[in-house]
């Protein structure tokens, strides 16, 4: 089983020392010509800051982006599970986590990059700015990587299950072996959706899963082991996962 993650437009700086980008050595290599072709239109973008802050949606503050961008191919790499920050990720604890647990996090957790596409936890990325929604020079990220993802995620052989977010989903649908998970707040009489609390109840349910690493062969045994968490999660194609019992359970 497969859990997949959207990215954060927050990034660590830095990583380790001597490393640099190697395409070649990220999962799933039948990304390699949309990851290239990404990449130099990064790199196209990156020629003129004023023009790739506007396409990156960018803040007066937020130049040093654009530099980062100029940048990636040279500059030092680390986890992705460790370069994204954020509400979503921050709850994950990754700083402490232990070898098996960064062992079962490269095998099932996924991260759904607009710049390189699907990686796995432990795959080794550096810094970087680029959003499901950012424009690129003469053509769009969708048409991009839809296809290429979608194929890639057809072809795993195993239940992915979606926690990213719908723009992301658009980069690349998971296909019909997969359940989207929506994140809900049960006020009694009605469900709403969430936004701030969405993100963090996804982080604090595979930080759970960081920390038991269950063997689960399908969604029956992701809803048991969610219930003995004290997880409510109802299964679906959609599946409904309701944010007060993360909240509760992980305090």
């Amino acid at each position: 089983m497969l859990f997949l993650l959207p990215p954060s437009e927050t990034k660590l700086d830095g990583g380790s020392v001597g490393s640099r980008l190697d395409v070649t050595a990220l999962s799933f290599d039948e990304l390699d010509g949309p990851r290239r072709a990404s990449l130099a239109l990064l790199d196209e973008m990156s020629a003129d800051v004023a023009a790739a802050a506007a396409a990156l949606k960018l803040g007066p503050t937020q130049a040093h982006e654009v530099e980062r961008n100029r940048l990636v191919t040279v500059s030092p790499t680390m986890p992705a599970l460790s370069r994204y920050t954020g509400v979503l990720f921050d709850p994950l604890g990754v700083a402490g986590m232990s070898a098996d647990a960064w062992t079962w996090a490269h095998r099932h957790v996924l991260v759904h990059s607009a710049l390189f596409g699907l990686l796995r936890a432990g795959d080794e990325i550096p810094a970087y700015r680029l959003s499901h929604d950012s424009r690129v020079p003469r053509t769009s990220l969708k048409k991009l990587w839809r296809g290429p993802v979608s194929a890639v995620l057809a072809g795993v052989g195993e239940l992915v299950v979606d926690l990213r977010s719908e723009g992301y989903v658009g980069l690349g649908p998971a296909g019909t072996r997969s359940t989207y998970v929506r994140v809900v707040s049960d006020a009694g009489d009605r469900r709403r959706a969430l936004n701030h609390f969405n993100k963090k109840s996804k982080g604090l349910f595979v930080r759970a899963l960081l920390a038991d690493r269950p063997d689960l062969a399908d969604i029956g045994d992701l809803t048991e082991w969610a219930r003995g968490r004290g997880f409510v999660l109802e299964p679906g194609d959609e599946s409904v996962l309701v944010a007060e019992s993360v909240l509760q359970a992980s305090v």
